[in-house]
């Protein structure tokens, strides 16, 4: 093979080899997750990558056990839906994934008072970083959470959405899910805890392995009756 030959065939291969890297692979990554969305549109989010790395966290722990059970939004009383957005996002059934206001705020209040710059994830945002990543502090989960969370309100609309996050999210150690917090902290099922029990959960959820309901009631008086009073103000209705 002379030596033209050698070289045309070498560009052709980089050719090849730079459009799978830069084309057909992320085009076949984006086709899969949007997959993953309308799947999990219909199909009940059992694991995820949080749960996954919790367990491999207590590996060495033989009392640690994952406990979750899955129950549709109609069997989850409104006061939790009313809690959790009164405590984690209260314009969640107004905005499109993103809570701009909240960001605008935040930054008003840091340029005026100094005051320190808080996480202000959405419900979407969360329930995206729940489902597809492992909850890394990095800029690279951020990409991915926010990306997600473009998808979810696309395709699953706030009803799944709310109904995935009150399923997934972290209520304490080894606990996921309202469900499986009402039945550990109150023995009862979801869909018969009170305003005050749903509130009392909806304030460990942003710290749910150094919170229980009890800890708040103690701790944070101040805190959950603020909830309790958003959440009598608030609608169930996501629409």
């Amino acid at each position: 093979m002379s030596r033209t030959r050698k070289t045309t065939t070498r560009r052709k291969t980089g050719r090849r080899i730079l459009r799978l890297v830069l084309i057909r692979i992320p085009l076949a990554m984006v086709a899969a997750s949007i997959a993953l969305v309308f799947i999990f549109k219909w199909v009940p989010v059992r694991y995820t990558p949080l749960m996954l790395k919790r367990s491999i966290e207590n590996i060495n722990d033989d009392s640690y056990r994952n406990t979750r059970t899955w129950v549709s939004l109609d069997d989850i009383s409104p006061n939790v839906i009313r809690a959790v957005m009164a405590s984690e996002d209260g314009r969640f059934p107004e905005h499109n994934g993103f809570d701009l206001e909240e960001l605008q705020k935040m930054k008003r209040e840091h340029d005026k008072y100094g005051k320190k710059l808080r996480g202000c994830s959405t419900i979407s945002q969360q329930t995206a970083k729940n489902c597809f990543t492992f909850g890394s502090r990095t800029w690279l989960r951020k990409g991915i959470e926010a990306y997600y969370t473009v998808l979810i309100e696309l395709i699953w609309g706030k009803e799944r959405i709310m109904e995935v996050y009150l399923n997934v999210a972290e209520t304490g150690k080894g606990l996921f899910g309202i469900e499986a917090a009402a039945m550990k902290y109150y023995g009862r099922h979801a869909s018969r805890l009170t305003l005050r029990q749903a509130s009392a959960i909806a304030c460990v959820l942003p710290a749910p392995l150094r919170r229980t309901p009890s800890y708040v009631a103690s701790k944070m008086p101040e805190r959950l009756e603020t909830t309790v009073r958003r959440a009598s103000r608030t609608t169930a209705d996501l629409e």
